[in-house]
């Protein structure tokens, strides 16, 4: 048996080395909203007083790179890209309502014309910005999928940010009945208006759809969006390739969490589900509840808190990347931490809760060595995240309804949290009892979708749901959503596999050249849409789905014929009514 003694007279780095304990809490993102729900806008916050200091030491140092946060959840200093002009579109407000489509606002994107040749009939290659900034996805423009299929086909890119995110804003602040306009129909209608009636700066020739090719991709979010818009408006896109795409909207996610305990190292999977069975046995009785809570350095918080708390690091899984420029070794680091210990590495291979193995903590709890070294990774790298100043019910509580709401535009975590509790779903809980799991029981929906009332109480014209609108989404093709040139691409590992058309839920296809459908060997999340500028130097099996990609978008151009004239597409009833 360890004892405080040892601990002391050894200290941390006995089984935690310098490069392991400099890993962070996952920065801002969509996701970590998805997996923790309140206590995720916890993180965000925290986070975004992270990367103003982290803004502030670049600035200080004259560092020119600009720090970054992806949608896969990586804070990471992303290499310089090319700059693009941003560019601005005018969209109505509303699309389907004559008296609200009166107010107009700016959508802002850019354009990559590098391979462009006036009348080479080459297509326009359009990358939806999805839910965070279009700047997010200017990478993709310079050297990956759009960059990609333009070069191969002579065409144009482009990237168009998605309404509210960035600075494509149509409202002032971010209450409840601003936000209400901020729905899959309207955005897509966006896309719709701007295929149908853009003026590229530059380009003297018609470059609008139906006239010309538009092929429409899109991750994540952004893929199911992908998917919709081949669906809804056929007539404007010719082709489109959903990555990632997460067209089965559903209100509990707990599988994300299962891809990861059954694609991560065994060890540390093993390690992670045995300590979380004894901590969920230890909050289950108030005095040992408190005895396990302080040990991770958080005595007072709410055991639900606390164990959505120790959910954090299973975000970093969704951070991975073939490119080690853009990805994060966050979770790898995390399991390294779990499973040592590096100087006795004879723990580190005995069964869990072997007496060699138990470290006595104060007032009698005996632990393993796992319990405590995941303590010693959430004090570390989540609870010193909060300011001195605050106390850890400022920074990790959930009961003060008045933290979630200010609707004020920089508390831009409203946006996708708004999408989720009225159309979008994906609460991250616990699985069902009769399954192993790696995150706490007490991860239920009903404290999951919490924030969705107290981030939005109704407004004058708009009320959230009480759960969102699944079947909105669900009625667009589900996990069957299928059209010729459109292209399913998924991830072998990704978390959200489970609400694609890759789902062990879905039925299997074929992959054809009209209806590509492929997944990429221990890919995790829209792998495909990071590239390198010369592809020769990717992965191999990147470098042979970005080949697959252009061999079929091209055997796709070849069928284009442009339409008549007079069956061209009347621009101004390019959206359809809702």
């Amino acid at each position: 048996m360890l004892t405080p003694t040892w601990l002391l007279l050894s200290g941390a780095l006995v089984w935690i080395s310098n490069a392991q304990a400099a890993a962070t809490t996952p920065p801002p993102n969509s996701r970590i909203l998805n997996l923790l729900g309140a206590q995720g806008v916890n993180l965000w916050k925290l986070g975004k007083l992270r990367n103003k200091h982290n803004n502030n030491a670049i600035h200080n140092n004259n560092n020119n790179n600009a720090f970054q946060i992806q949608d896969g959840g990586a804070s990471l200093l992303q290499p310089e890209v090319e700059p693009f002009e941003e560019q601005w579109f005018e969209q109505p407000l509303d699309h389907f309502s004559k008296p609200w489509s009166k107010h107009k606002w700016q959508q802002r994107y850019w354009v990559n014309t590098r391979h462009y040749k006036p009348g080479g009939g080459g297509p326009v290659i359009v990358l939806d910005g999805g839910e965070t900034s279009g700047e997010d996805r200017l990478p993709f423009l310079n050297t990956g999928i759009v960059e990609i299929l333009a070069k191969a086909t002579g065409g144009v890119g482009v990237v168009l940010e998605h309404r509210y995110y960035g600075n494509s804003l149509p409202v002032s602040n971010f209450s409840t009945d601003a936000l209400r306009w901020l729905t899959n129909e309207q955005s897509a209608a966006d896309s719709a208006n701007f295929m149908a009636k853009v003026k590229f700066d530059g380009i003297e020739e018609d470059l609008t759809a139906p006239g010309t090719p538009w092929i429409y991709y899109g991750g994540s979010y952004a893929g199911a969006r992908a998917a919709h818009m081949r669906v809804l408006y056929p007539e404007l896109v010719y082709g489109a390739i959903a990555s990632s795409a997460v067209t089965h909207a559903a209100l509990e996610n707990w599988q994300y969490m299962e891809i990861i305990r059954n694609a991560a190292d065994p060890k540390c999977s093993q390690r992670l589900e045995s300590a979380i069975k004894t901590i969920d046995g230890l909050l289950a009785f108030p005095p040992s509840a408190g005895l396990i809570k302080r040990v991770f350095g958080l005595p007072d918080l709410e055991n639900d808190d606390f164990a959505a708390l120790l959910t954090s690091p299973l975000g970093y899984w969704q951070a991975k990347n073939w490119d080690p420029e853009v990805g994060s070794t966050g979770f790898d680091d995390f399991c390294e931490v779990l499973n040592g210990p590096v100087k006795f590495s004879h723990l580190a291979n005995l069964p869990y809760e072997h007496s060699e193995r138990m470290v006595e903590m104060p007032e009698g709890l005996l632990l393993d060595l796992a319990v405590v070294k995941y303590a010693y990774y959430i004090k570390k790298n989540v609870v010193s995240e909060c300011p001195s100043e605050f106390s850890h019910e400022d920074c990790f509580g959930t009961t003060n309804d008045a933290k979630f709401q200010d609707i004020n535009i920089d508390q831009d975590w409203r946006l996708w949290m708004f999408q989720v509790c009225t159309q979008w779903g994906y609460f991250s809980t616990a699985p069902p009892k009769t399954q192993p799991r790696i995150v706490s029981q007490l991860l239920t929906l009903e404290f999951q979708s919490k924030i969705c009332r107290q981030a939005f109480p109704p407004g004058d014209h708009c009320i959230v749901p009480g759960l969102p609108n699944i079947t909105a989404i669900n009625a667009l093709g589900d996990f069957s959503i299928a059209a010729d040139r459109l292209a399913i691409i998924d991830g072998e590992v990704d978390p959200w596999r489970p609400m694609t058309p890759h789902s062990t839920y879905a039925d299997d296809r074929q992959d054809t050249i009209l209806r590509p459908f492929k997944l990429i060997p221990n890919g995790v999340h829209h792998y495909d849409e990071y590239g390198l500028r010369n592809m020769a130097q990717e992965p191999p099996e990147i470098r042979q789905i970005h080949e697959e990609m252009i061999h079929f978008v091209r055997e796709w151009l070849k069928d284009w014929k442009a339409p008549e004239k007079s069956e061209n597409h009347d621009r101004d009833s390019s959206v359809k009514t809702a």
